[in-house]
């Protein structure tokens, strides 16, 4: 493919990390399980297969590297992630494998178009830089030629199947306005909100009560089995204390895996936004006469992260004066603001710059050339990566040690603690499914040990904070049958809770049929004691204050003024509420918003239908036997990453 780029004038020029923000895809390399970054072996197992395409380990620890670049996810929750990601991964493929098979085809050309759209710094001055530069520009990122334009083939494939998917979306015009009303319309209501803490004194049990309903309900109290442990835990934290690479271990990672180091450009950013995406286009004026003001003022000396505090609708970064929280490499934004952001020098402030979000004010706080760090700084780095694959390993094998000595000599767990330098813990009185000393509730940890018997010895279990854990169950106390005294504070609990409930409901009806009778919610309030709040501006979906969110009063926007509707559960309680007014939304502004209601809405359908389409296409070719998953290698990729 990369014949094609070729031109006689070839550019020698061009800023490393050209991709980088496109593709993202660096390496993390003390969260791989290898710290070997290198291609074959493990890497090249098998995942899933698609007609002929497969998914290797390989392809998948590249997605999760990009996630946790990226900052999307922490890294300690990413393993509960992976077969989600596969499942996207395997759904890419299917989408292409049937474009493929329906007779779609993408030509060189049509790749090539693709790169040069996404990626023009590979082509200064409309020339192709050349294969070396764009061959050292993806290694930066772990990738070949070769994968990185089959991932573009992939793509275009799939953007034309998908076009094909979702063709025909139609939004009629009283979708349209029944969306507007829906998003503007607003109401006025009265309303009681009914609160169990009303009733808590008229609800409480007496001794007596719960007597009865303990000699009630005796078979449904028993106190259920409880176990006695000796567990043993391995902190990876303490090994990596005791983890000192040499100088000479350091300088060769950094040899082997010299890529990983390098720096794509970048620049340290902060900007006012004035956003126009979301707004009519007769705001536009007023937005950027607003801008030019603010400009104005910075130029005059005025403080920019206060105004970009008071004025910015970045909410992400308003907070922090305007400033973004990461760096900003080239393909991260929007190309307006790319190409102002990278020609600025640091200190300096743009003009007015128009995106497709609106009106930016940019000030470039710092810039940084491409370059590759060298060893001296990333030396840290490399001790602490190193230290952490180093301490992994042994986490494992003082793991598989304690289990083999804990099985030989069950009796004995301090030695066999002692002699590995892990931690014991005695636990008494342990319950399914209740938190463990040390652990806390850990579902895998108490699926490890309900099997055991007595003297039995549990497979080692990953925990969080990169910790593992293994028990002997040094004894069994059998479930048995609860006592009076055991449970009256479970039992209390409970019946108040069922005595309040069912007082709000009763109550919360008494007031309705009152209210409904004549009309009148408030006279009805005043006569059981509650009182009435009014709220002149509800909408669909704001918030009314004193009841939170408005969705338990959306059935009155559904019924006429003057309606008394039925007890609806909140979060809090029961609302029992009359509808005084219907607001109806100013129709003539309709026609400002049609275009984008009608867009958002034709949007929504798309995706509901891809969606659709995707999980149909994904079922079928399951059954053909055209996709296979082989849950065992996700099984042991999460089960790496749960102790990296």
């Amino acid at each position: 493919m990369f014949d094609l780029f070729r031109n006689p004038q070839k550019s020698k020029k061009i800023l490393l990390g050209g991709l980088g923000g496109l593709l993202g895809l660096s390496m993390l390399t003390y969260l791989i399980p290898n710290y070997d970054t290198g291609s074959g072996g493990a890497n090249d197992q098998v995942v899933a297969t698609i007609g002929k395409d497969t998914i290797t380990l390989n392809d998948v620890q590249k997605v999760v590297q990009t996630t946790l670049r990226s900052q999307r996810l922490p890294a300690e929750i990413i393993p509960n992630y992976i077969p989600q990601m596969i499942q996207d991964m395997v759904t890419e493929r299917a989408l292409a494998y049937e474009a493929e098979r329906l007779g779609f085809q993408v030509t060189d050309q049509d790749v090539r178009d693709r790169i040069k759209q996404m990626a023009p710094s590979l082509f200064p001055d409309g020339n192709f830089v050349g294969k070396d530069t764009y061959a050292a520009m993806l290694a930066q990122q772990n990738l070949t030629i070769p994968e990185f334009e089959e991932s573009t083939r992939r793509q275009i494939l799939i953007q034309r199947l998908q076009s094909i998917a979702v063709e025909g979306v139609v939004v009629s015009p009283a979708e349209i306005e029944q969306e507007y009303k829906k998003k503007y319309e607003k109401m006025k209501v009265q309303w009681v909100l009914l609160k169990s803490d009303l009733y808590a004194k008229e609800s409480e049990p007496s001794a007596q009560d719960l007597k009865n309903y303990f000699d009630a309900n005796k078979s449904g109290f028993q106190t259920p089995e409880k176990r006695s442990l000796a567990i043993l835990i391995a902190d990876q934290a303490k090994l990596e204390a005791a983890v000192n690479p040499t100088d000479a271990d350091l300088q060769q990672a950094y040899n082997q895996n010299k890529e990983q180091y390098r720096v794509m450009e970048r620049v340290k950013v902060r900007h006012i936004l004035l956003k126009t995406s979301d707004k009519p286009a007769t705001e536009d004026p007023k937005m950027k006469a607003k801008g030019e003001d603010l400009l104005k003022q910075i130029k005059g000396g005025a403080n920019f992260a206060e105004l970009a505090k008071k004025n910015s609708e970045d909410i992400g970064s308003a907070p922090n004066g305007g400033e973004l929280s990461d760096w900003v490499t080239r393909g991260q934004t929007v190309p307006e603001f790319e190409k102002v952001a990278f020609t600025l020098k640091p200190g300096q402030t743009s003009d007015l710059v128009k995106t497709q979000y609106g009106y930016h004010i940019i000030q470039v706080l710092q810039h940084e050339d491409a370059r590759l760090r060298p060893f001296d700084e990333v030396k840290a780095e490399i001790a602490t990566q190193m230290k952490k694959q180093r301490a992994a390993n042994q986490l494992q094998q003082i793991a598989d040690k304690a289990q083999s000595a804990l099985q030989k000599d069950p009796a004995h767990p301090e030695k066999v603690a002692a002699d590995l330098n892990m931690q014991l813990i005695r636990a008494d009185g342990v319950e399914a499914g209740k938190p463990v000393p040390e652990i806390g509730t850990a579902p895998d940890f108490d699926q490890a040990i309900a099997p055991l018997k007595k003297g039995e010895v549990s497979a080692p279990v990953a925990l969080p904070n990169n910790r593992v854990a293994l028990a002997v169950l040094t004894d069994v106390q059998p479930p048995r049958p609860s006592t009076f005294e055991e449970v009256k504070g479970q039992m209390r609990t409970s019946v108040l809770a069922s005595r309040t409930s069912q007082a709000v409901r009763t109550h919360a009806q008494d007031l309705y049929n009152k209210a409904k009778a004549d009309g009148d919610l408030e006279k009805a309030a005043k006569s059981m004691g509650l009182s009435v709040k009014t709220a002149d501006d509800v909408s669909p979906t704001g918030t009314v204050e004193g009841l939170g969110s408005a969705t338990s009063l959306a059935e009155g926007f559904n019924r006429p003024d003057g309606t008394v509707v039925a007890p609806t559960g909140t979060p809090d309680g029961t609302v029992v509420y009359k509808v005084l007014q219907h607001l109806p939304p100013d129709m003539s502004k309709l026609a400002a918003e049609r275009n984008t209601i009608r867009d958002q809405i034709k949007s929504d359908k798309a995706r509901d239908r891809s969606t659709l389409f995707e999980a149909g296409l994904r079922d079928a070719l399951t059954k053909q036997g055209k996709i296979k998953i082989r849950p065992q290698a996700i099984q042991n990729l999460v089960a790496q990453y749960r102790t990296s």
